[in-house]
């Protein structure tokens, strides 16, 4: 049997040797895109250069590596330890980090220090975790742009929704991401909601029965102690109309050694308990992040990434369906792409929205749907999440549509 392919007739096995070459040449430009993307597989040897150059300077042990109260405790928060660990870090880049951190607290764990290149000073993780003068020459972002402080109906409660809410726990991290939507909450001090208003917090969901999703966040809240995450986790589940938990956590991206097996242990008791993550590139799909990986997915957790768009770490469209990708081999969904805030202090990171919708022209139909997160700006002022998605409806009647194929193909779609 043949098909008409243009004026000539082909057997069925020659038009599909046609479009697969075809296909292949879509794919292409890709495959070479990725040989210069790193990765955290990729940067393995430089990581563990770097982790030995730490864990001298520390006097530590790798034991010591592996625990995550130890990482903690030895957060690089002096930029003079930079300079220590690499005496080529340049005497400006420590001097704008001394002067942001006046205005902006900062402070990275040493398992992600040993991610950085510090010799570039556009390393997407360098960019991530180091303070740079642009914090300071924002007129731009707000405090509180999520109007967080509107949506407080209750103690630790961020409400924007009919049946869902937010817990916010602490205002304790591994790191302090320069791109931070809740930098107002820092401070300082690190200190964990106290549990009176906890129980105040838990009060309210019990009181409002429409509420069926609690997301437990900060913050991060992992860093919790297992004793108050048993205890909230067990409170929660034992409200009956709460149907799941979700933790906000990015631990197992800055931290993964947090994730123990007693914490998963705790974890595995509550089920159904969703984790969103935030992996913002590639290099930081590492083995340590995938072993955290298996041991929650081991739990019963069901994992999801929520990355942020971000300027000059991720908003090129080849570098997020690599992270996407990566992401899927160590079993974390990705779920959102969130535009970057108008936060205080990040505009140097915020892409403008035609990035963001390139980034899904370049996933859809090029990649697996599983790759495929959801597109996200946050609305001002607690107006909730909005997707925002190419346009693929050209035009609709009443029993027919004028649809654009992710190939840019016009076509005609009749109903009934």
């Amino acid at each position: 049997m043949a098909v008409q392919l243009g004026n000539k007739p082909d057997t069925f096995r020659q038009f599909a040797l046609r479009r697969a070459a075809e296909l292949k040449q879509k794919i292409t430009p890709y495959i070479e895109k990725c040989k210069t993307i790193p990765t955290g597989l990729s940067s393995i040897d430089s990581t563990h250069s770097t982790r030995k150059k730490i864990l001298n300077y520390f006097d530590a042990t790798l034991q010591d590596w592996e625990n995550w109260h130890w990482q903690m405790q030895n957060r690089i928060t002096d930029p003079q330890v930079l300079k220590a660990l690499f005496p080529k870090f340049p005497s400006s880049a420590c001097e704008d980090i001394e002067r942001v951190g006046k205005t902006f607290r900062w402070a990275v764990s040493p398992y992600y220090l040993s991610l950085m290149d510090h010799k570039d000073p556009l390393d997407p993780i360098r960019l991530q975790g180091l303070p740079s003068h642009a914090e300071l020459d924002d007129e731009f972002g707000e405090e509180d742009p999520m109007g967080e402080a509107i949506t407080n109906p209750a103690p630790c409660i961020t409400r924007r929704y009919p049946d869902r809410l937010i817990i916010n726990v602490t205002n304790m991290c591994a790191m302090y991401c320069r791109h931070c939507q809740r930098r107002r909450n820092i401070g300082e001090t690190d200190t964990h909601a106290e549990r009176t208003q906890l129980i105040e917090a838990l009060d309210y969901i019990r009181a409002n029965p429409e509420i069926r999703d609690v997301l437990v966040t900060g913050g991060d809240a992992l860093l919790l102690s297992d004793l108050t995450l048993d205890w909230l986790l067990g409170e929660l589940h034992a409200i009956p109309h709460v149907e799941i938990k979700r933790l906000g956590t990015r631990v197992p991206v800055t931290m993964p050694m947090r994730i123990t097996q007693e914490l998963c242990s705790i974890l595995a008791k509550y089920p159904p308990l969703y984790i969103n993550t935030q992996f913002n590139h590639p290099k930081e799909v590492t083995p340590d992040a995938k072993k955290a990986a298996d041991k929650l997915v081991a739990a019963g957790v069901v994992l999801g990434n929520q990355a942020v768009l971000l300027k000059g770490i991720n908003h090129q469209p080849e570098v997020m369906k690599k992270l996407n990708q990566e992401l899927l081999k160590i079993r974390v969904r990705p779920y959102y792409i969130f535009h970057d805030k108008n936060v205080k202090g990040t505009r140097h990171f915020v892409p403008r929205i035609q990035d963001g919708l390139a980034v899904m022209e370049h996933l859809r139909g090029y990649t697996s749907g599983l790759a495929i997160p959801t597109y996200i700006i946050n609305a001002p002022k607690g107006g909730g999440k909005t997707p925002i998605l190419p346009q693929y409806l050209v035009s609709l009647e009443k029993n027919k549509a004028t649809l654009r194929t992710w190939e840019g193909k016009l076509i005609q779609y009749e109903t009934p």
